[in-house]
């Protein structure tokens, strides 16, 4: 298959839905299990060009301070210094920098990714999951995608070493994206 496999009709300049989305990420746990949690308040909107995906952008925004691990005194922790600091950073932000059509209705978008202060460039692997009209009239297009990361490239360094060996929390974390996100009304 090819890039046709995403409908050309879809081009257009879209919004994310955050109550239809989830940002979330993924961290092991005293090298045993792993933590999910997610940010529940974030805001985002780009142009997707189905026919030159190069033309395509993203834009992100998230409030650090609505992590949730459903645990209120880890989420204490990661909003203190020791992690996201988030009273100074109060935002972690994406902005793409390139997107590229990976086959299939797949897609490589790279991009800014601020996390407290600090910006580095991140790739991060996008599957066009489907698209509909909602009851509302709103044409939508599913997106879903992920990335790994080291949260010490952006200063998140707090750890704690393990009486048995290694340490509580892993320095890589992957970053997941499923997203849901409304067409614009074409300008007149």
């Amino acid at each position: 298959m090819s890039v046709d496999v995403v409908p050309t009709t879809l081009t257009g300049t879209y919004t994310i839905d955050p109550s239809h989305s989830r940002i979330g990420f993924v961290a092991r746990h005293a090298m045993v299990t792993k933590v999910r949690g997610s940010f529940n308040e974030f805001d985002g909107s780009g142009y997707f060009d189905v026919t030159n995906p190069e033309n395509s952008k993203l834009q992100l925004n998230i409030k650090a301070a609505s992590i949730d691990t459903r645990n209120a005194d880890r989420d204490a922790h990661l909003r203190s210094n020791d992690f996201f600091a988030m009273d100074t950073y109060p935002e972690i932000t994406f902005a793409s920098t390139a997107v590229e059509p990976a086959g299939d209705g797949r897609y490589r978008v790279t991009g800014d990714l601020t996390i407290k202060g600090v910006t580095r460039a991140v790739t991060i692997d996008f599957e066009y999951t489907g698209s509909a009209v909602d009851p509302y009239g709103n044409q939508r297009i599913g997106l879903e995608g992920t990335t790994s990361v080291n949260r010490k490239d952006w200063g998140v360094n707090w750890n704690a070493a393990l009486e048995a060996g290694g340490v509580l929390v892993s320095e890589n974390v992957t970053l997941e994206f499923e997203v849901s996100a409304i067409r614009k009304a074409d300008a007149s």
